[in-house]
């Protein structure tokens, strides 16, 4: 019985000069007279090169999927480590069409109509296997942490986050929505199962054409009683650099291979800095931030204006790692924010700031367990209460203080890998103009 191998494994002075048998796909061909080189792709994204006289391997093209049988020698003009298979047998499973649309310089355009196939570059492998570890960690730290994981439904009857970027369906006879966020749904939770988070696609109808907005995204959420915003923040951090940490340690060779430094990122370890909202707005005034309005006119930023990308940027560029931006105004946070008792009109809220201009990751807040005060802020942001009863009885019945916040898988990943657009960062993006493939 044949034993096949993977690039990685057998890429060691341990198997030289022994048989190897390798299946997987033709990513690259370089032709000469005598011989013709190939590099094969295994299903885990490694590459080793083959070599085989070009007369035996004419037909072959970019894709081909193959199974290759050889004795290994270490040549250090090999690439991918020194190691190449001396090819003694090749099987052909399917011959790839010879216009291949994929090649080492394409536009990005192209790419995304191509997703399904671009997928396979060794850049967008490295990527998704980081982005793998990273929902491996994320889950580690709930599971070691004690934190239960629960599941909300995707079809949802009211806004989260606004009602200008719900995305409408009809649902039997009734008007439904695509979920913004399963906060309400955590929230109900927490009274019988303790500390709670998920997993799950949020959506939101958002007209940005910005590097790092998604319609669709993986948003991790969490929920737990009994907190003030202190503690919220503190489970952020040790989630974050725990995150961070294990990440570029498992994944050290693809975020090498990505040309991502991560010396900064060593650094991203608990406690990350606490910036007021009000030091932020004075901070970007010293440095003459402009806020640029939507007639297109420039003014300088003021208090009550909310941060944009932007701003974000300008606060983080210097950071070596993640900042709080703490107590926001309330009219510019979800009705669900509790206003601080002490500080009338600001939010116990915080946004974590990505260094280097990567911008908001996490949003926390402590949630209004006030039933009148809640009502009035549904009503006041245009909702209507009706719908939101099942979530006010969680107000009338055994109410307490609670929080909890939701982190953009994307947008961290995002920043770990040093990659310009957030498209990148997940398999097949969902944006306002692309919906294929």
């Amino acid at each position: 019985m044949k034993t096949y191998s993977l690039a990685s494994d057998i890429k060691s002075h341990q198997y030289v000069g022994k048989e190897v048998i390798i299946r997987g796909w033709v990513h690259r061909l370089r032709k000469q007279k005598e011989n013709t080189f190939i590099l094969v792709r295994d299903h885990r994204g490694g590459v080793i090169q083959s070599v085989f006289p070009s007369t035996t391997v004419s037909y072959l093209t970019i894709e081909s999927s193959v199974e290759i049988g050889g004795i290994l020698h270490q040549d250090p003009r090999a690439p991918e480590g020194g190691y190449e298979i001396k090819g003694e047998y090749i099987k052909p499973f399917n011959i790839a069409d010879i216009d291949y649309p994929i090649g080492e310089y394409q536009s990005s355009q192209l790419l995304l109509d191509k997703r399904h196939l671009a997928l396979r570059s060794r850049r967008m492998i490295s990527i998704e296997k980081i982005r793998s570890t990273v929902l491996d960690f994320a889950r580690r730290w709930f599971i070691e942490n004690d934190w239960l994981e629960v599941t909300a439904p995707a079809i949802v009857k009211g806004a989260v986050e606004g009602g200008s970027t719900l995305f409408k369906l009809r649902y039997f006879d009734e008007e439904a929505y695509l979920s913004q966020s399963a906060q309400l749904y955590l929230e109900a939770m927490i009274f019988c199962l303790g500390p709670v988070w998920s997993l799950m696609p949020s959506f939101r109808a958002e007209k940005s054409r910005t590097i790092r907005h998604l319609a669709e995204f993986s948003h991790l959420e969490a929920e737990v009683p009994w907190v003030e915003l202190e503690d919220i923040l503190a489970v952020q951090e040790k989630l974050v650099s725990y995150i961070v940490q294990n990440t570029i340690k498992e994944r050290s060779e693809d975020l090498a291979f990505l040309k991502r430094d991560i010396t900064q990122l060593k650094n991203v370890h608990e406690p990350f800095d606490r910036l007021s909202y009000e030091e932020a707005i004075k901070l970007l005034d010293s440095r003459e931030f402009k806020v640029i309005e939507e007639n297109g006119n420039e003014r300088g930023i003021k208090w009550g204006d909310d941060l944009t990308v932007d701003s974000e940027r300008e606060l983080t560029k210097s950071a070596s790692k993640p900042i709080f931006v703490v107590g926001y105004p309330l009219e510019v946070k979800p009705f669900y924010v509790k206003e601080d008792p002490d500080s009338k009109g600001r939010g116990l809220s915080a946004d974590m700031l990505a260094p280097q201009g990567f911008g908001e990751i996490t949003s926390g807040s402590l949630r209004e367990e006030n039933i009148l005060s809640i009502t009035n802020r549904m009503t006041k942001e245009g909702l209507n209460p009706d719908n939101y009863q099942w979530y006010l009885d969680l107000r009338r019945y055994g109410s307490v203080p609670h929080g909890g916040f939701g982190l953009g898988i994307e947008r961290v990943i995002r920043w770990i890998t040093n990659v310009e657009d957030i498209k990148d960062t997940i398999l097949f993006p969902r944006t306002q103009s692309r919906l294929l493939p």
